[in-house]
C-alpha cells in the first residue's frame, strides 16, 4: 500500500479561481507537497480584488454554528500565515483594532448585552467619553455615535495580500492557466477540465473556487441543489479638500451603521461598499455610500470620488455562507463566502487540505 506522502506528492489538483480562496487552497495544498493548478481567465477581474479586507472574527455576535467555528478558526490560523507571509513581504500585517459603531440605541443595547454575556478581554464597549468617540464625533459632527471595539480583529490590505500571495505561488511554482473552464467530467479514476479551447487538463481533483460560475460545472454532471446570488458591492475613494479636518485622527478601520470606512491619508478615505443583487453597479454609489448619518459632515458632502470600484460577490440562497462541500470522487466546492473571503480563507484552505487527504489515502 502507498504511503500518504507517496499518494500526496503523485497527485494532480486543479483548482478553479484565482481569488483569496483559490490561492489558500493552492499555497495550503503545495505545503503538502502537491502539484497544483490554478486555472482562471481573468484573474485581475475577479471579487478579491474588491475586497476592503476587514476582518471581522472576534467581534462577530452569532457565538455558535458552522459560521462562529470557521470565523474561530481562522482567527487562531491567521497570525501563523501572516508570519508565513512575511518571508515574502515584510510589511504584510493585520492593523488592529477593529471598531463597529451606531446611532442606534437599540442596537448599541444588543452590543453591551453581547460583551457582557461573553466577557472577553478583546471586547469592550465604547462610550461617548472614548478618545475614539470623541474624535469621530468631532470629524463627522454628531453627538450619539457609540459602539465597540475589538483588539482581536482588524483590516488586512487585499491589494498588498493578492501580491503577496502571487509571489508565493511563483515561489512555491504552481502552475497558472489562463483558461476559462466549460466542462469537467469525471473519466475512469481522473478529472477532465476543458477550456473554452476545447483542451483537456486531467487531474486528481478538482476544487471549484470561481464563485458563481462554479455552480454551472457542477449542474453539468451532478443536480447539487445550489443557488448562488450574485451580490455587487461598491466602494469608493474619497478626496477631501478641507484643512480642519484631519483624517488621521480617526481610528485606522471603522464602521458606522453598516458602512466601512478607511482612513488612508490626512485628506483621503475609503468607505464601501455596497450590497446590490445584481450584476451592475447602480448609480449616486456617493450618495447611498454616504448616507449612514441622519446629516452628513460638511466636508463629505464636498468630497470628490478619486477611485471607483465594485466586485460581484456570491452568496448561497436558502443555506448558510460559504458553500463548502466534498461531492465525493475527488469534487470539491469552496465558493458564496459573500463578504467573508479573507477573513476565512485560513479555516478554508484547511478544511480543503484535510478533505483531499482523507480522499487521496
Amino acid at each position: 500500500m502507498k504511503s500518504l506522502k507517496e499518494n500526496l506528492q503523485k497527485a494532480h489538483i486543479v483548482i478553479i479561481g484565482s481569488g483569496i480562496i483559490g490561492k489558500f487552497n493552492a499555497l495550503e495544498l503545495s505545503e503538502l507537497g502537491l502539484q497544483v493548478t490554478i486555472i482562471d481567465p481573468t484573474e485581475i477581474q475577479n471579487s478579491s480584488y474588491a475586497a476592503l479586507g476587514l476582518l471581522m472574527g472576534n467581534m462577530y455576535q452569532k457565538r455558535k454554528g458552522r459560521s462562529w467555528a470557521l470565523r474561530k478558526q481562522s482567527i487562531e490560523l491567521w497570525p501563523q500565515w501572516i508570519t508565513f507571509l512575511q518571508k515574502f513581504n515584510s510589511e504584510l500585517n493585520i492593523e488592529k483594532p477593529l471598531i463597529q459603531l451606531t446611532t442606534n440605541e437599540e442596537k448599541f443595547k444588543k452590543l453591551e448585552k453581547f460583551i457582557y454575556e461573553n466577557n472577553d478581554q478583546n471586547l469592550q464597549i465604547l462610550e461617548k467619553d472614548s478618545i475614539f468617540i470623541k474624535n469621530i464625533n468631532k470629524a463627522f459632527q454628531t453627538q450619539n455615535i457609540k459602539g465597540m471595539i475589538s483588539f482581536k480583529d482588524g483590516r488586512i490590505n487585499p491589494f498588498s495580500l493578492l501580491q503577496t500571495l502571487d509571489k508565493c505561488l511563483r515561489h512555491k511554482k504552481i502552475n497558472f492557466l489562463e483558461e476559462e473552464i466549460v466542462k469537467i467530467r469525471k473519466l475512469n479514476s481522473q478529472w477532465i477540465s476543458t477550456t473554452r479551447n476545447n483542451e483537456n487538463i486531467k487531474s486528481d481533483m478538482v476544487i471549484l473556487c470561481n464563485s458563481l460560475k462554479a455552480v454551472d460545472l457542477i449542474d453539468s454532471i451532478i443536480s447539487p441543489n445550489i443557488t448562488l446570488k450574485p451580490v455587487l458591492g461598491q466602494a469608493m475613494e474619497i478626496d477631501i479638500n478641507e484643512a480642519e479636518v484631519n483624517l488621521l485622527s480617526l481610528p485606522k478601520q471603522f464602521n458606522i451603521n453598516g458602512i466601512n470606512i478607511i482612513p488612508k491619508s490626512k485628506n483621503k478615505l475609503i468607505i464601501g461598499s455596497t450590497d446590490e443583487y445584481s450584476t451592475n453597479p447602480e448609480e449616486n454609489t456617493f450618495e447611498k455610500l454616504t448616507n449612514f448619518l441622519d446629516k452628513k459632515p460638511y466636508w463629505l458632502m464636498k468630497g470628490k470620488i478619486s477611485k471607483k470600484w465594485y466586485g460581484i460577490r456570491s452568496r448561497p440562497d436558502g443555506q448558510p455562507s460559504p458553500i463548502m462541500k466534498n461531492f465525493t470522487d475527488g469534487l470539491i466546492i469552496c465558493t458564496g463566502f459573500y463578504k467573508n473571503g479573507i477573513l476565512l480563507a485560513p479555516a478554508c484552505s484547511k478544511w480543503v487540505a484535510n478533505e483531499i487527504k482523507n480522499y487521496l489515502f
